[in-house]
């Protein structure tokens, strides 16, 4: 079982920035779609960015113009640049590797693509 493992998450005032990196194994079985998913209690798990195997970026409304999405496939490392953060951006981030029938070239997948996450991880935004 593939686990991914988030980091970089933590507390900022609205304006500031935090990049969260997520390191996917290297037995992962290959996939054509990461992306990052968030979420807040009591709400379903929303996908913000996706980006696929030919490096096409798809983001949400919500986190287009702000957010920046990318991947080593040395390190085998997937980021996201989160910059003009809101108070509404504060949620629990995963890291997600999609289902290889999942291209990721022209919409946003939902959660049931998903086929790895990672353990999330915490981003605080105050006012």
């Amino acid at each position: 079982q593939a686990q991914l493992t988030e980091s970089g998450g933590g507390s900022v005032q609205a304006g500031g920035s935090l990049r969260l990196s997520c390191k996917v194994p290297e037995y992962t079985p290959p996939t054509k779609c990461m992306g990052w998913f968030r979420q807040t209690p009591g709400r379903e798990r929303e996908v913000i960015a996706t980006i696929g195997s030919t490096g096409v970026e798809i983001y949400s409304h919500s986190v287009e113009g702000r957010f920046t999405i990318s991947k080593d496939n040395a390190e085998n490392t997937l980021d996201l640049q989160m910059t003009s953060l809101k108070p509404e951006d504060t949620a629990m981030y995963y890291c997600a590797a999609l289902t290889p029938h999942w291209d990721c070239l022209t919409s946003l997948p939902t959660s049931s693509k998903v086929l790895y996450w990672g353990q999330g991880t915490q981003v605080t935004v105050s006012s």
